[in-house]
Order: C-alpha cells, then structure tokens, then sequence
C-alpha cells in the first residue's frame, strides 16, 4: 500500500532561497508549456504530448535565456509537466476543468521522486534533492520506501513535506460494532445508539477576527511591506480555522473506526447542497465531504467497512419501530414526532441514525 507522510520542515535561509527558487522554476515550466501547447492546437492543430513537451524542456533548458532552469531540480521540472499532462488528460475525461496557469499569490508545491535514495531520513532530518539535509518536525515513524516527495510553501510561509512511501499492509482491528449515523449542521452527527457530537462551528467562532484582519488587509496599500505582513496575518487566521477543523475531523473519524466493524452513512451530494445559498457557509464549514473521506479509509483500514444508503432514502420520516412513513417529518422544524401507528415518540435525529443502520445492513446483505 502507499501511504502519504506529512511533515513541517525548518529550512535554514540559504535552502529557503533555494525552496523558492524551485517554486518558481516549476511554476514557469508549468505555464510555459501550458501555453505551447494551446497555441500548438490553434495554430497547427495538433496536441503537444508529455514525451514532446519533455524534448522542448531540454532544448529549454540549453537556451541562453533559460539557463537558470539547470540550477533547480531536473526531476523536479518533469514532474510539472508530467502535472500539466494529468490535467489534460483529466480536462478530457470530464474529471475537470481546462488546466489554468498558476501563480505565485497561491500555495506553492513542487514533487521530486526517489532515485538513488535521493530522499531520505537522516536522524531529525530529511533530505532532498538540491536542496540537502533539511532539518523537520512531526513526521511520524514508518516502513518502508520513499517513492516521491512534494515540497511545499503555504500562504503564511511555512515549508511542508509530504512523502509518498510504499510499505506492507497491515490491517488493525476494530470493536466489532454496527453503527448508523445521521449527520447534520446542528449537532455534528448522532448515532444509532443516542449518542450525539455537537458541530465545532468552527469557521463561525473565529469568523468575526478573520472579517477584522481581512478589512485591515484591504486598506493597505498594495506593494507595501505592510500589507505583506498582513496578507500573512490573515493566511495564519485561514491556517487555524483548517486546522482546528482538520483535528477534529480525525479525531471523530478515528475514535468511529476504532469501534466499528460496519459504519452506515447517507450518501449525500455535498457539492449539489452547496447551491442552497442560505446553507452553503454552514455546509462547507461541518466538512461532511472530508468527513467521509478520512472515514472510508480509516474504516477500511482496520478492516471494516462504510455502507452508504441512498440518498433519497426517507429516514427521518419512516418510524424506526414499525416501518411507518409519516409525510408531516418533512419539515425540518420537527425535532420530535410520534407516530401515529405505534404510538412511540422519536427523536429525529436518533431516529434517522436507527433508520439509516437497519437500511445499510439490508444494503450490505444483499
């Protein structure tokens, strides 16, 4: 299995010349043949392969004009366009957009790959191609072999590495348990079994700052050192807010892998409920797309497995004692409802989780 390794790198001032200039490199690379290769499809009507645009690199890279391009990484530079062929590639499949040129304003990343043990763990530090031992803090211990590495630079000016390393599959275990989950915006999810997690809100907590220093950042003058400082400022506020919610995120998602053997979830299309304006800023602050994501693979694993219901699926609606479908549950006013068949009184939420557990077992037996 290949397993991503991040880590938070402490470059000396010479190696963040270096880191920046590789940056940079890369950027151009990129958008160089971006370029070359829109105009080689309106002007000669043909489309510029990686192997093609890999044989204009080098000729790039002997001009007197580019010979800068020589004192960065070389592998570092093909990886760029190998990143501009995947877009391509993803651009015709319908996965995305038409590839963009990228600037320097955003986050700033390069990846290199692992030859002749190029990347490597050298005591409390890593090294990297042309850019040597660099010291870093936070990765974790591992087995096994450095494929490739990506180097990167945030917006607040802190250097990342993440390695890609292959090692042996190891499946850990789990409690055993079945669990259904409802989520939701006003507590994080509840479970089948009554338990609830409230929503961090994390975003709407430190909304109010994030407003201030963004109004601050917009009165300096543009080019100045001074709003230099504060676009950084506000890039920190930015990397807080992700990281108070990425903690989180793990945190619940591990503590459900660790006790289930089968997780049942809504299967629900985030980026279609994302259009409800009136939501959206909550939506996109509860992470229900992250949240499933790192769920799916940590389940998986400890050798367990996420069952996804279907979408449509009407489990608020339907009594979870004896299968009665009540149309009024439709309004999401309704916290708590009896129905009028059996006469047992339901919270909505826990009554949803129930609901969605007895659907993807039925889902997961068929």
């Amino acid at each position: 299995m290949q397993k991503g390794i991040k880590a938070r790198l402490y470059p000396t001032i010479e190696q963040q010349e270096t880191l920046n200039k590789t940056f940079g490199s890369c950027r151009f690379v990129y958008n160089h043949f971006l370029a070359e290769r829109v105009r080689s499809y309106k002007e000669d009507e043909t489309s510029l392969s990686y192997n093609k645009t890999a044989h204009l690199l080098t000729e790039l890279k002997r001009d007197e004009d580019h010979l800068w391009l020589n004192e960065v990484d070389s592998m570092a530079l093909q990886e760029s366009l190998r990143n501009l062929d995947r877009a391509y590639q993803n651009f015709f499949k319908g996965n995305a957009g038409f590839p963009k040129f990228h600037s320097k304003h955003n986050r700033q990343s390069y990846r290199t790959r692992n030859q002749g043990n190029g990347i490597r763990i050298v005591g409390n530090a890593v090294r990297i191609p042309k850019i040597g031992l660099v010291k870093y803090k936070g990765l974790q211990p591992f087995e096994g072999t450095i494929l490739n590495a990506t180097v990167s630079k945030s917006a607040s000016g802190k250097y990342y590495i993440s390695l890609c390393v292959e090692m042996k599959e190891t499946v850990r275990t789990n409690a055993g348990c079945l669990i259904g989950i409802d989520v939701g915006i006003k507590e994080f999810y509840t479970d089948s079994n009554g338990n609830t997690v409230s929503n961090p809100k994390t975003y709407s907590k430190h909304e109010k700052k994030l407003i201030r220093e963004q109004r601050r950042l917009s009165r300096k003058q543009r080019g100045s050192n001074n709003r230099n400082k504060q676009r950084i400022r506000v890039a920190i506020q930015h990397e807080k807010i992700a990281n108070i919610r990425s903690d989180f995120l793990h945190k619940v998602t591990t503590k459900l892998a660790d006790e289930n053997q089968v997780v049942c979830v809504e299967e629900l299309n985030v980026k279609g409920m994302l259009h409800n304006h009136h939501l959206a800023k909550s939506i996109s602050d509860v992470s229900w797309g992250e949240f499933f994501r790192l769920l799916d693979y940590k389940t998986a694993e400890r050798g367990g497995r996420v069952v996804k219901v279907p979408t449509f699926y009407p489990s608020s609606q339907t009594c979870s004692n004896c299968g009665y479908k009540n149309p009024l549950v439709k309004d999401l006013a309704i916290r708590q409802w009896t129905c009028p068949v059996c006469g047992k009184t339901h919270d909505r939420d826990r009554n949803a989780a129930i609901n969605i557990l007895n659907k993807g077992l039925e889902v997961l037996a068929s």
